[in-house]
């Protein structure tokens, strides 16, 4: 069992600020972490190889000091991080980080093997596009099976697996051929803790980095120059000023009061306060 864990750092959204000069994100002093959804994909692909051996590679593109991001998920239990660092590579949107990255993978497959499964994150704290894991399912011409909140069965020898997936409203299950394409949930299982001296060892594991050249990518599909999407402008919406009210008593009262209250405020059109019509 190969699987290849495609995570990213992101900034902690929570501290995230926009420059109201230039609009764009003001990442000074904010600290970078792994998307939280990303740790879950790789728990699955840990638990994979916990059940049935093999590796788990972690692949990420960014700057140097994403290798961070590939230590703390080696201190989890990868096997492997791999960096795509290049300033050819910055600025890539989904369309050309998923370009990037599927290089990497098929170079992962001719240097150590065949891939049974890529797993990522539902979606990026900071893009929130969901686009990545669709993506590099087309690329690699393989099943997409996105919003996993459960895996039923995996036989890695048939080449079969079972999810179960959110969609509106409900939960379906479905089967697969593999090598897929999961993009998971928060759901799916609960991230394992490093132990120390897997953290302390992590700090000077050794991080391999591969470049443009390296992975055999067209320059021109990469980073700004691969990316058809643009950004014309991006600004903080101007707080609105709100008020709450409470409608208090037995559920019965308090739910007429508001409806009569929603009435009153025209927000229910065609219905009239009752007695209105004697009045």
């Amino acid at each position: 069992m190969h699987a290849v864990v495609c995570i990213k750092q992101v900034p902690d959204t929570t501290e995230v600020r926009i420059d109201p000069v230039t609009g764009t994100l003001d990442r000074r002093g904010v600290p970078n972490i792994v998307n939280p959804e990303d740790l879950h994909a790789l728990e699955a692909a840990l638990e994979f190889r916990d059940r049935f051996g093999g590796r788990v590679t972690v692949l990420t593109m960014g700057p140097n000091f994403a290798a961070s991001a590939l230590r703390e998920c080696l201190a989890l239990g990868a096997d492997e991080g791999i960096l795509l660092t290049d300033r050819r590579f910055a600025a890539a949107d989904t369309f050309a980080t998923t370009y990037a990255l599927w290089t990497a993978i098929q170079k992962i497959e001719r240097e150590r093997g065949p891939v049974d499964v890529v797993l990522t994150g539902r979606y990026a704290l900071d893009g929130d596009t969901g686009q990545v894991g669709p993506g590099l399912a087309r690329r690699l011409k393989v099943p997409l099976l996105s919003y996993v909140t459960a895996v039923e069965s995996v036989d890695f020898q048939a080449r079969r697996i079972v999810v179960r997936r959110h969609v509106e409203g409900a939960t379906v299950t479905l089967e697969s051929r593999l090598p897929a394409v999961l993009t998971c949930s928060a759901d799916l299982n609960r991230v394992r803790y490093a132990p120390l001296p897997a953290l302390l060892a992590a700090q000077e594991a050794e991080v391999t980095t591969w470049t443009v050249d390296d992975v055999g990518a067209d320059p021109e599909q990469c980073g700004l120059k691969g990316s058809p999407t643009i950004v014309s402008k991006s600004f903080v919406p101007e707080p609105r000023a709100g008020s709450c009210r409470f409608f208090e008593g037995e559920p019965e009262t308090a739910a007429a009061a508001l409806v009569d209250f929603l009435i009153e405020q025209e927000k229910i059109p065609g219905f009239e306060l009752a007695g209105a019509k004697e009045a």
